[in-house]
């Protein structure tokens, strides 16, 4: 596989993210249903923001993780939320973790929606290759 990063500016580093990613040569991809706050035995969690993140992401890490992929190749991360300002004031820093632990260099959109399945208010859409 063969990588490229589209940045043509700076500051968008900062925010753990890069404006395009080009991906060649690749050996298969993988197309995440969103990931949320849901426990093993099916029902959704009803903590804040910030706990519901953590549960998300490693429900997004076991998934890729059991397909035999790798969180760093994610390329395409969306992140829903029921609140971009409560996202951003109180969960950024759990998201900026998480990107940096796996070393990842992927395009974001991050959406404000009205609502999410039952009590969730975070979801991560991933696309991820090899």
């Amino acid at each position: 596989m063969k990588r490229t990063i589209i940045n043509p500016w700076t500051w968008q580093e900062g925010l753990s993210y890069v404006q395009a990613v080009e991906v060649e040569d690749i050996k298969g991809t993988l197309y995440c249903s969103g990931q949320a706050a849901v426990h093993p035995d099916g029902t959704s969690s009803n903590a804040d923001m910030r706990t519901q993140l953590r549960l998300a992401i490693q429900n997004l890490e076991k998934v890729i993780s059991d397909a035999g992929y790798e969180c760093g190749n994610i390329v395409k991360l969306t992140i829903y939320s029921t609140s971009s300002e409560e996202f951003i004031h109180n969960c950024f820093d759990l998201f900026r973790e998480f990107v940096a632990k796996h070393g990842m260099r992927q395009a974001v959109t991050m959406l404000q929606v009205e609502a999410l399945n039952e009590t969730l208010n975070v979801e991560l859409d991933a696309t991820v290759v090899r």
